[in-house]
């Protein structure tokens, strides 16, 4: 990651989070904003390989900027840092187009665990986040007696496509499952092709989608 945003409007917060990116990615150089108007000018002068994004900004929401990245340069990685875990601030910042979304509230070392989930090519999608999209898709889809056909996974891309919605990292699935972490990322992209998905919570949102997930 060479160009990064970081939008936060504490002063504090964003210092904290300045040191966990510099410390995951320490040759970076890192742009900051406090307001929504602010970052909106950036995106539109610098071209961004990753944004950090808070969420209720002074003059506005950061969804707006996700949407802007997404829009002017779909190849920077829109990541949300927020203290919100509701559904009216995770869903909209998602179907924006946010590639992750971090709680503030975690433990330091599982921050810096997930942004090196970035580097990685893996979404950083905090664990009780992972089950809110679950959960949420659960309890609005209605009763199915099969899946649909055009999709199929087998037994074992089941059980680790549960996993990877429920926010494990590769090598604890592989712990769990007794098989190598390089064996279970061969399994996500396989997953992800069938599923015609690119992250992470795509894959978690398809799946209950169409009755995937084995209980």
């Amino acid at each position: 990651m060479n160009t990064i945003l970081l939008l936060e409007d504490l002063p504090e917060i964003r210092a904290w989070l300045k040191t966990l990116v510099l410390q995951v990615f320490p040759q970076a150089h890192v742009s900051e904003a406090a307001r929504v108007h602010d970052a909106l000018e950036l995106v539109s002068a610098v071209r961004f390989d990753l944004a950090l994004i808070d969420l209720g900004l002074p003059d506005g929401s950061g969804v707006d900027v996700v949407a802007r990245l997404r829009e002017t340069q779909p190849e920077a990685q829109s990541v949300v840092v927020t203290i919100h875990d509701d559904d009216e601030h995770l869903f909209p910042a998602l179907q924006a187009g946010a590639f992750g979304y971090i709680l503030k509230e975690q433990a330091r070392d599982l921050i810096i665990e997930q942004l090196q989930r970035i580097g990685s090519g893996e979404p950083p999608l905090s664990p009780s986040i992972a089950r809110r999209v679950i959960a949420y898709f659960a309890a609005q889809a209605k009763p199915q007696a099969h899946a649909m056909p055009h999709v199929s996974l087998t037994e074992r891309e089941s059980e680790v496509l549960l996993r990877v919605a429920k926010g494990f990292t590769l090598p604890e699935i592989g712990v769990q499952l007794s098989l190598s972490r390089h064996t279970i990322a061969d399994y996500v992209k396989q997953i992800y092709r069938k599923l015609n998905v690119s992250s992470r919570a795509e894959a978690a949102l398809e799946a209950q989608r169409l009755g995937l997930f084995r209980r």
